[in-house]
C-alpha cells in the first residue's frame, strides 16, 4: 500500500466512533460533554478530518490520546 493510500485510509472520525463504542458510550453523551448538537456530533464522527482543537477537547473527555495515535502515521 502506497503512503498516499495510507493517509487516505485515516479516518478520525472513526477512530473516535470506536473509542466511544469501546468506552460503551453513546454519541448522545459526548455531544453534551462538548456541549453541542447531537445532530453536529454524528456530523462530526463522519468526517476523516477534525479541527486539532476538537480532537484535543474531545481525547481529554473520552481520556484517549488521539493526538498520540495520530502520530504513528508520522513515524
Amino acid at each position: 500500500m502506497s503512503e498516499k493510500e495510507q493517509i487516505q485510509g485515516l479516518d478520525i472520525g472513526k477512530m473516535v466512533a470506536a473509542e466511544l463504542e469501546r468506552q460503551g458510550r453513546k454519541v448522545e453523551w459526548l455531544a453534551r460533554q462538548i456541549p453541542c448538537d447531537k445532530s453536529n456530533m454524528y456530523k462530526l464522527l463522519k468526517k476523516p478530518n477534525w479541527d486539532v482543537a476538537m480532537l484535543i477537547r474531545v481525547s481529554r473527555i473520552l481520556g484517549h490520546n488521539f493526538m498520540h495515535d495520530l502520530s504513528a502515521w508520522v513515524e
